[in-house]
């Protein structure tokens, strides 16, 4: 009885340190979330200008483009992105031929989308066209680091790991994005995989290691 109650206290303890451990590493990244965005939209207002500017130009059309997206827990939010395709886009049937529509309700993008406009293609290219979801992750709709927000209809790809998937607030970037992009697919599950693993070893250090990543596999055009 007395062995069994020592390792009864040990788990507590134990269960205790991992949660103490998952608060500080909560409180870390929201600081840095917060800073990263607030310091990131007064750093790049120029750039943001010009970008807007240039879509303007291209065909008069709106600058930015919001859609509804889940978030931790399953709440939904505005995710916000510079608009990089046609005016309509969402008329699906319109614009993409059967084959291309087939795969889109599979995957939910397209490598090569004719919707996308010329300067929506350089705008995606090196992600500039995500630059506007640094006001989502200053309201703590997103983080810098985490599993690509997803639309309702992509959830039904986790099955019995969609409730772990909407445990942690989604990410500008993440795991999956750094390191494979284009490259792992729903249809392969190599995606799903990806997205959990990053769930399940959460850790400071793996949020360097994705940051900096990102930003090689973007100039190196890796996935695209």
């Amino acid at each position: 009885m007395e062995k069994t109650s020592e390792r009864i206290s040990e788990n507590k303890i134990v269960e205790k340190k991992k949660s103490s451990s998952k608060r500080f590493y909560y409180a870390i990244k929201r600081l840095f979330d917060i800073l990263g965005s607030f310091l990131g939209l007064i750093i790049l207002s120029p750039l943001l200008f010009i970008i807007s500017a240039t879509i303007k130009i291209e065909d008069g059309g709106s600058v930015y483009y919001e859609q509804e997206r889940l978030g931790k827990d399953g709440k939904t939010f505005k995710l916000y992105k510079f608009r990089s395709m046609k005016e309509n886009a969402d008329d699906l049937e319109s614009m993409l031929t059967p084959e291309q529509l087939e795969l889109y309700k599979k995957e939910f993008k397209l490598v090569d989308d004719p919707r996308i406009t010329k300067v929506g293609k350089f705008l995606r290219k090196t992600s500039l066209d995500e630059l506007p979801q640094m006001v989502n992750i200053f309201l703590g709709e997103l983080s810098v680091i985490g599993p690509r927000p997803i639309v309702q209809e992509e959830l039904v790809w986790y099955g019995e790991d969609a409730k772990k998937f909407l445990s942690v607030k989604p990410g500008l970037t993440g795991y999956w994005q750094a390191y494979a992009r284009n490259d792992a697919n729903y249809v392969s599950c190599k995606r799903q995989k990806m997205e959990l693993y990053y769930i399940d070893n959460q850790s400071v250090w793996l949020d360097i290691k994705i940051f900096f990543k990102t930003f090689t596999s973007i100039l190196r055009k890796t996935g695209q």
